[in-house]
């Protein structure tokens, strides 16, 4: 398919493993930028071989390659999609709005990492122009088919600046991440915080074992399938809970456990020997991914401890930068996590419904970034003077 740029042509793949893993993280995670797993070839392998990723489930693969004289030089992880679930970018209300209108919103196209609320790069390019004609190329897959819009989640910064000169609309929402400034030691991170917050901290970790919980944590080949059973038993509770049923399928967790071996972390709590929680987190080049949550059994303050004071420990103990422990969620302020700003883009085809998702998107940003600023005043850290 040209894409308008002369020598630059640009095609869809019905599957990431039309491509070798090499061409594909070669773009991906190039060896001058820091490791994002969840753009690999081996993350986007898993989840389409495990079914997880299928046009049955809503996700039909149409992953671009942007080719010059048979040289790849730009790449992009693309979704037609049916629904709008596990986005973590919630468009729901305008697909109502464009139904309402008399439209058809689905299938729509998606640039993301599948169910994964993580930044990264997504216009994977070897160059500012080539990451240009990844932009344009997405729109062009996009007015192929009819689609109703193009959305590109989690994007980093060269990539909005891309995407808005495109024509893309803007977005911001936001998120909780955890800062690693130089700490030593998780107790050298408690001494930041207030007297009041420092206590609460150390109260809920004790509070976590107290009911005779032991903690692992469990590194790449000690995750035996013993874990990885009970990972997905935790992994399905979650699941039925938040929505209705895992976007993941067992064959997934059995992927990555091959393929990603040194990338995975799983914190595991047990009770009497027995596996009762865990919190399954992924390694990148600077910082630290908490994705999978799930428990048996409920006990005071042991999500606490899974899913953030042991990724902060991790997180110390391997020098990363910081802890992404997921979207949402303002209860981890008050543990360290501060709220800081992610970003997508949107690209609308029809002309009056882009008018009013802009003038909606300018108001958001607005109020995003002014709720991010008021936050900023209840991080748990001792204030100067």
């Amino acid at each position: 398919m040209p894409d308008g740029s002369g020598a630059l042509l640009a095609r869809t793949l019905a599957s990431i493993d039309e491509v070798s893993e090499s061409d594909w993280d070669a773009l991906a995670n190039p060896p001058e930028a820091p490791y994002n797993p969840f753009v690999s070839h081996a993350f986007l392998s898993a989840v389409e071989k495990s079914k997880s990723v299928a046009p049955e489930t809503g996700w039909a693969p149409m992953h671009i390659l942007l080719e010059s004289d048979e040289d790849i030089i730009g790449a992009a992880p693309l979704y037609a999609k049916g629904h709008s679930q596990g986005e973590y970018i919630f468009d729901h209300h305008w697909a109502d709005a464009y139904a309402r209108a008399g439209g058809r919103y689905y299938p729509k196209l998606l640039c993301a990492a599948p169910f994964t609320p993580v930044s990264g790069p997504r216009l994977l390019a070897k160059s500012s122009d080539a990451r240009a004609g990844v932009a344009a190329a997405i729109i062009s897959v996009g007015e192929r088919m009819g689609a109703s819009s193009a959305h590109v989640n989690f994007v980093e910064g060269n990539d909005a600046a891309t995407l808005e000169a495109a024509g893309y609309l803007p977005r911001m929402g936001e998120q909780y991440h955890w800062f690693n400034r130089g700490y030593e030691s998780f107790d050298d991170f408690l001494s930041a915080l207030s007297s009041r917050k420092r206590k609460a901290v150390k109260r809920e970790r004790r509070g976590a074992v107290d009911s005779g919980i032991t903690i692992r944590q469990l590194i790449g080949a000690d995750i035996t399938e013993r874990h990885w059973d009970a990972f997905w038993l935790f992994y399905q509770d979650t699941g039925a809970r938040k929505w209705g049923q895992p976007y993941l399928t067992r064959t997934f967790f059995r992927l990555i456990a091959e393929t990603m071996r040194d990338q995975l972390v799983l914190i595991v709590a047990e009770h009497d020997g027995r596996p009762v929680a865990g919190a399954l987190n992924l390694i990148g080049g600077d910082a630290l991914y908490g994705r999978y949550w799930g428990c048996l059994e409920d006990h005071p303050f042991l999500h606490f401890e899974l899913c953030y004071y042991q990724a902060i420990d991790f997180a110390i103990e391997r020098g990363l930068s910081r802890v992404e422990a997921g979207a949402q969620g303002q209860h981890k302020i008050a543990r360290g996590y501060e709220p800081v700003a992610t970003y997508s883009a949107h690209w609308i085809a029809n002309e009056s419904f882009r008018d009013a998702i802009a003038q909606y998107l300018d108001a958001e940003r607005e109020q995003t970034g002014m709720e991010i600023e008021a936050l900023k005043d209840f991080t748990p850290f001792r204030k100067n003077g």
